[in-house]
């Protein structure tokens, strides 16, 4: 039986083998779901739901509402145990992982690529960049600091002035280049500038 912490390491290894250019980040709140992991590609963000063989539906359906409304494409990574009936418990724009357990520890199959996710939230998407990230992709894009302003409203001012194309790349640029070592010292830099 394959449990979450069989499955994480390797499935980041294959996730760079299948994408590429690939930064994984854990555990992301998004709603009232935690995304298991968030994989950013250069122009996209992909959750990944893990459901190992330990694991229920119970809570799946939600989980899917929450992923659906924050990301451009998701997948469930299951265990051998769900494999032949998940495709029943996530929508058709999907991707799904199986997983077996192999001699070696965990071996991967692309069961379906996932798709372009319809129900995508740019709004919702924006709020997992941090209000300096926000502020460097208004810089970008030559547009005012708003320095005083809340995230939200920067994040509307973004969407209305920047093509999707460009804030898909900019989002991801930002978040490939986050460094969690230092955002205290970031955060407090970005309120000496705007007074707070």
């Amino acid at each position: 039986m394959l449990y979450d912490k069989n499955i994480r390491e390797p499935l980041f290894d294959f996730l760079e083998e299948q994408y590429g250019k690939v930064r994984i980040i854990e555990e992301k709140q998004m709603g009232r779901s935690r995304a298991d992991i968030v994989m950013v590609l250069p122009d996209r963000l992909m959750g990944i739901e893990i459901k190992s063989d330990a694991d229920s539906y119970a809570r799946l359906d939600r989980q899917v509402r929450d992923y659906d409304r924050y990301f451009d494409g998701n997948y469930v990574a299951v265990g051998s145990s769900h494999g032949l009936h998940i495709e029943e418990h996530v929508p058709d724009h999907w991707g799904i992982i199986t997983i077996e357990e192999a001699a070696d520890g965990a071996d991967f199959y692309l069961l379906r690529e996932a798709g372009r996710n319809p129900r995508m939230d740019w709004k919702r998407k924006l709020s997992l960049l941090w209000r300096p990230e926000l502020a460097h992709i208004q810089e970008l894009n030559g547009m005012p600091k708003y320095a005083e302003k809340s995230k939200q409203f920067a994040a509307a001012k973004i969407l209305a002035a920047v093509p999707p194309e460009t804030l898909a790349l900019q989002v991801s640029e930002e978040l490939f280049q986050r460094d969690y070592t230092q955002i205290e010292e970031q955060i407090r830099q970005f309120r000496r500038t705007r007074g707070g």
